[in-house]
């Protein structure tokens, strides 16, 4: 599988002016869930910067547990998407409530953390990455970039670890699913 880096967007189409963003539809869940995983598949990068810095700053103040809140944080999201795989229960809710699975594995890890004494350096070095990342997701308006370059990804013509994340969790815009298996039908 060839995976291909997305490219820094410009900072100022990032953090653009508040007429690019607003309140999401929380009536639509389907709307509101397509608008956060168009803009994380989008702005990767540059979550991804935003997320080092702070991940930077905290493994400075604290590199020890900074390095074990990432090996559990991984660990713990490895054995989750592990048994979403193997047992229809845990399938079904990561399916169904993909942000209650998130969240789970959230907590998992904040317990297993905080048995070693690390839960400030995980609240802020990654959770508080993360929630950065959902709240700009939720709140970025979409443009015409933004959705082709997402369409090119859902279809397979291009890989990024955004979308590998986005995969594991069975995160996709709903558009793209259909596309995808309106292909598949196409090449039988």
């Amino acid at each position: 599988m060839d995976v291909n880096i997305a490219p820094l967007r410009a900072w100022d189409d990032f953090f653009p002016g508040s007429d690019r963003f607003a309140r999401p539809d929380f009536r639509d869940i389907s709307k509101w869930n397509n608008r956060v995983v168009s803009n994380l598949l989008y702005y990767q990068t540059n979550y991804l910067v935003v997320a080092a810095m702070m991940i930077s700053i905290v493994g400075f103040l604290s590199p020890f547990n900074m390095i074990l809140g990432g090996i559990v944080v991984v660990l713990v999201f490895t054995g989750f998407v592990w048994a979403a795989h193997n047992k229809d229960v845990v399938r079904r809710m990561k399916k169904r409530y993909p942000t209650t699975f998130v969240m789970v594995v959230m907590l998992a890890s904040y317990f297993l953390i905080s048995m070693f004494g690390g839960a400030m350096v995980f609240v802020f070095g990654i959770t508080f990455p993360l929630l950065l990342m959902f709240i700009h997701a939720s709140l970025r308006l979409r443009n015409l970039k933004n959705k082709l370059e997402n369409k090119m990804e859902g279809i397979g013509l291009k890989r990024t670890p955004m979308g590998i994340v986005l995969d594991a969790l069975e995160q996709q815009e709903e558009g793209i699913n259909r596309l995808t298996d309106y292909i598949s039908k196409v090449k039988e």
